[in-house]
């Protein structure tokens, strides 16, 4: 009954619950220093606490339109509210937009080493995904993506880009995105860590640019992660197409109550952006000091980090061993490599302590 190509496929492979590590490391949650999932160490807005506890209607579906919502991040994006339209975080919109567009066998042009969700809903609505590996330095090759395209023909629909990267934290150049905007598909420009970033989002540029679509979410700078709230900013006639497929009640209350909250609270978040900034350059600096490793130049939370000599599998149960959570990478374009968040100070503290003690082992 299960359909042939869902029974073949590996599952996304999603960080562990913190309550199971907790268990699984025999460490109170409060002495684990996760640096795994590039998530906001602050936490949300006090407001948004507040707000949560104060909101009266839990018992009554939500507006099927996030009206409020959808103005207060119209101000905020600097786009008109007619193009934008809230998700069960962005995740969502990439299964969304597959599922709209995609008829089976259509074309998805995917740019790994990137965000896994692309490939994985790309190939849940059955299309197929042509892989245009990124350069050694993470760099995309836009030869490569137009060749991609013509080989796709009439049924290249989709190239996803992540700006920036996840998870080397580069930034896709102007004039590249302006290069492959001339492809005949839509061109999806993930921005889930703009914040971070030295750079202006590109959203703007989608009510003149009928076929790109970008991609917010609450989740990294404004610590709402797992309240599950993103937003795309689709051109008009990909909206009308959107506002009749997708459920009704995507976004349920408390992630609308908490997002209003985060947007009335901008001059602390962006407070505590600016810090995560500086620690991730503070990170960047100290780990190019570590005999064996190789830092990559990040424009979002977090640093990859080549492992050189040594095994970066080692290094990620050392650090595990000391309570501290990073990501591992070993697989096709990213071997050998670790991925650090950017934490509190006191957490970049002890992990580089842990990585000091594990150079000098």
């Amino acid at each position: 009954m299960i359909r042939p190509d869902i029974a073949r496929m590996a599952p996304y492979q999603p960080v562990r619950p913190f309550e199971a590590l907790s268990r699984e490391m025999g460490r109170a949650p409060a002495d684990i220093i996760k640096l795994d999932a590039n998530e906001n160490p602050y936490g949300p807005s006090p407001r948004v606490h507040g707000a949560l506890a104060a909101y009266p209607w839990y018992h009554i579906y939500p507006d099927p339109q996030q009206t409020d919502l959808r103005a207060a991040l119209a101000d905020y994006v600097g786009v008109p509210a007619e193009f934008i339209l809230p998700g069960h975080g962005a995740d969502e919109l990439i299964d969304y937009l597959c599922r709209v567009l995609l008829e089976p066998g259509d074309v998805v042009i995917n740019c790994p080493p990137t965000f896994g969700m692309y490939d994985f809903d790309a190939r849940l609505s059955m299309g197929r995904v042509m892989d245009v590996p990124r350069e050694a330095d993470f760099r995309i090759d836009p030869d490569a993506i137009e060749d991609a395209v013509a080989r796709g023909g009439k049924r290249a629909k989709l190239l996803f880009l992540t700006s920036p990267n996840n998870p080397d934290g580069g930034l896709l150049p102007p004039d590249l995105l302006d290069r492959l905007l001339a492809l005949p598909l839509v061109v999806v420009v993930d921005e889930a860590y703009i914040e971070f970033a030295d750079a202006a989002s590109v959203a703007p540029r989608v009510s003149e640019t009928p076929n790109l679509v970008v991609l917010r979410t609450f989740s990294k700078w404004a610590g709402l992660a797992g309240l599950r709230l993103g937003y795309g900013v689709f051109p008009l006639w990909l909206m009308e197409a959107l506002w009749k497929f997708k459920q009704p009640y995507n976004v349920n209350v408390a992630a609308t109550v908490a997002g209003l909250a985060s947007l009335q609270d901008l001059p602390l978040l962006q407070e505590r952006v600016a810090a995560l900034k500086e620690e991730r350059d503070r990170l960047y600096r100290a780990l190019q000091t570590i005999p064996h490793l190789e830092p990559l130049p990040s424009q979002a939370n977090f640093v990859l980090c080549r492992v050189e000599g040594r095994s970066a599998r080692e290094l990620y149960q050392t650090l595990w061993d000391h309570g501290v959570l990073v990501r591992y990478y070993d697989k096709p374009g990213l071997r050998n490599a670790i991925r650090i968040s950017a934490g509190l100070p006191e957490q970049t503290d002890r992990l580089l302590a842990a990585l000091r003690a594990w150079a000098a082992s």
